[in-house]
């Protein structure tokens, strides 16, 4: 790309016209997106943007630009993505969140909503950027969250984001490192009001489309021969963790649903059901410890 006295709309037209060669379906609405975030224009005024282009924001553009084309997700070019009421940091420390996490969440906070504490006790366990326990922060009014994961690189990447997206909410986000309940405090045992969690849920063998596979963390994608070895884990310990009529909420593979329902029965849980994601299919559990 030139700067000889070009302007945002050509840069925007060229780099779209080079992403659509590269094959990438959503061309346009990308390089607006990049635009927007590299000059500071609204992507729906990019078109029309007739402000010079400094050499320092040309640079960066087309930097930008060339990893897309060499496949990179966009969410880790750009370096944030939305989930809900944030934007997140994201890069390849961490999964790129998506909306099956956000509708996971919401579950979430709706068990909380129904918890008699006046400050409940949340645990985010496999929190990767943070998004699930960040947002349980910023969207109740009191609840105390503990984020773990047992990537040391995911909880740098959680810390940014409680700093940055959870403000002054982040007072009541504690984040530490190590497997699952391990990490956490004996004193919060029976006494937590919600564990949620989207842990790994794709089977060993399972085709990952390249995208997903050459750049996200995989550690953080496979569990297993059949994808269920950490949800059947986080099934098993939550009760021990929970007090009486507290929620588990996890996230799961919509062809999962079935057998997590039954061994959560079998494992004496209560008030089982699932939650459809935005497509219609059962992507949250959500089972209840017994109250009494």
């Amino acid at each position: 790309m030139s700067d000889d006295g070009v302007i945002w709309a050509a840069i925007w037209r060229e780099a779209r016209d080079r992403l659509a060669a590269a094959g990438i379906e959503a061309a346009d609405q990308e390089a607006r997106w990049m635009v927007e975030d590299v000059a500071g224009i609204e992507a729906a005024d990019v078109s029309r943007s007739t402000a010079d282009v400094a050499q320092r924001h040309l640079a960066r553009f087309d930097a930008m630009v060339e990893r897309r084309i060499e496949g990179e997700p966009l969410q880790y070019v750009l370096g944030h993505w939305s989930f809900r009421e944030l934007d997140l940091l994201v890069d390849r420390r961490v999964l790129i969140p998506r909306p099956e996490t956000e509708v996971v969440t919401q579950v979430a906070l709706d068990e909380l909503a129904r918890s008699p504490a006046g400050t409940p006790r949340a645990v985010d366990l496999g929190t990767g950027s943070g998004a699930i326990a960040v947002s349980l922060v910023r969207e109740h009014r009191s609840v105390e969250v503990w984020a773990v994961d047992a990537s040391s690189e995911a909880i740098e990447v959680a810390r940014a984001n409680a700093a940055g997206a959870g403000g002054r909410h982040a007072a009541r986000l504690r984040i530490v490192e190590g497997d699952w309940f391990d990490p956490l405090p004996d004193e919060l045992r029976g006494g937590v009001d919600l564990v949620v969690s989207n842990p790994p849920y794709v089977a060993d063998d399972e085709p990952i489309e390249p995208a997903v596979a050459e750049w996200e963390p995989t550690t953080a994608l496979r569990a297993g021969p059949d994808g269920c070895r950490d949800l059947h884990h986080l099934l098993d310990e939550a009760p021990g963790w929970l007090a009486p009529g507290g929620s588990l909420v996890l996230e799961h593979a919509p062809d999962q649903a079935v057998g997590l329902v039954e061994r959560a029965e079998a494992g004496g849980w209560v008030d089982v059901t699932t939650v459809d994601d935005l497509a219609g299919r059962p992507r949250a559990l959500r089972a209840r410890r017994p109250a009494g």
